[in-house]
């Protein structure tokens, strides 16, 4: 399987889905007034989707995935721009530290990252993806097997593309264990091997690792709503739910 989709839940996916476009410099797929697809491209048939549709059920409590954007030494810059899109500064209690806490325009908190050797090539314009985590060592194992990504060197929980390009998937120790739904997740895409045995493989995978195939949002959806080990949610693209 391969990380295809960041996903957001929003209320209004048209004006929210522009600023990340524009954010991220994506080319937008797709856009209606209840959905925008757009694409970062990372290096040769490698690319992230950013997806922003209506949320199924209302978001709440704390924020369990963000985006780390990479500043490095343009970090300044970056952030005048982003505020220029229509960013706002945040304070979520950082303190002081080197990177610098924005938020969207619908309230979501991302962070603008100071120069980092990790994030110095490759990455494109995402250094990371930091995940909320009950135990990152468990977690990380599983993120890898349905990600095809693997360890850096530096970071057992820090997961990348084994190309070394695009961001981090970075496993964080968790502050309070998850609650409700919310605002982003994450898409997985099973390839035509993960399924040619069986079409369920995908889901199996899943529940070995220690995740969770969740009720449904929806009959006839073509992906499944499944959960990591610590219920953070996944969506295996292409996977019809079970009956």
């Amino acid at each position: 399987m391969r990380l295809e989709n960041i996903v957001w839940a929003c209320r209004d996916p048209r004006a929210l889905g522009r600023f990340w476009a524009a954010a991220l410099d994506a080319e937008v797929l797709v856009e209606s007034d209840d959905h925008l697809e757009a694409r970062v491209l990372l290096g040769p048939d490698m690319f992230l989707d950013a997806c922003f549709g209506p949320p199924t059920d209302p978001p709440e409590g704390p924020q369990r995935l963000h985006l780390d954007l990479r500043g490095g030494r343009g970090q300044e810059a970056v952030v005048r721009r982003l505020l220029s899109l229509g960013a706002r500064p945040a304070d979520i209690g950082q303190g002081d530290v080197p990177w610098v806490v924005l938020a969207d325009p619908a309230g979501n908190a991302f962070c603008v990252m100071e120069d980092r050797a990790a994030y110095a090539t490759g990455t494109g314009p995402v250094a990371a993806l930091p995940l909320d985590s009950a135990d990152p060592d468990r977690d990380a194992r599983f993120w890898a097997a349905v990600t095809g990504w693997v360890p850096t060197a530096d970071d057992p929980h820090a997961l990348r593309h084994p190309s070394g390009l695009g961001p981090l998937l970075e496993l964080c120790p968790e502050p309070e264990p998850r609650r409700a739904p919310s605002v982003l997740h994450l898409d997985v895409r099973p390839d035509p091997a993960d399924v040619a045995t069986s079409p369920d493989a995908p889901l199996d995978l899943v529940r070995d690792l220690g995740g969770s195939v969740a009720d449904q949002p929806a009959p006839g959806l073509p992906w499944t709503v499944c959960a990591d080990p610590s219920g953070n949610a996944v969506c295996v693209l292409g996977v019809h739910p079970p009956a």
